[in-house]
């Protein structure tokens, strides 16, 4: 691996995804996270193999975990497979 997923890049990743892009968070919840009824996520933590969201679900906050389905290689892969990922769902969801 080129690069690890340290405490940094998580949070890094996640402080990006939480302030730019909390609509992609919440279809991951969704669509990848078994919570359809979500409506709105925050990505915690992200590492090699998945994401550690909180979800909000009927007034409650529930914790989802997103694997992935390939482990990560590095920052710029996560970037890639988060973008493809959005994509996916957006075209299950249309």
């Amino acid at each position: 691996m080129s690069e690890q997923f340290s405490t940094e890049i998580s949070d890094r990743i996640c402080t990006h995804m939480n302030d730019d892009h909390a609509s992609a968070v919440v279809l991951y919840a969704q669509a990848y996270g078994g919570k359809p009824e979500a409506t709105s996520a925050q990505m915690l933590a992200i590492d090699a193999n998945g994401m550690d969201l909180t979800a909000q679900v009927n007034d409650e906050t529930v914790p989802v975990r997103v694997n992935f389905d390939r482990t990560l290689t590095d920052a710029e892969d996560a970037h890639h497979t988060l973008i493809e990922m959005v994509k996916q769902a957006r075209k299950v969801a249309n």
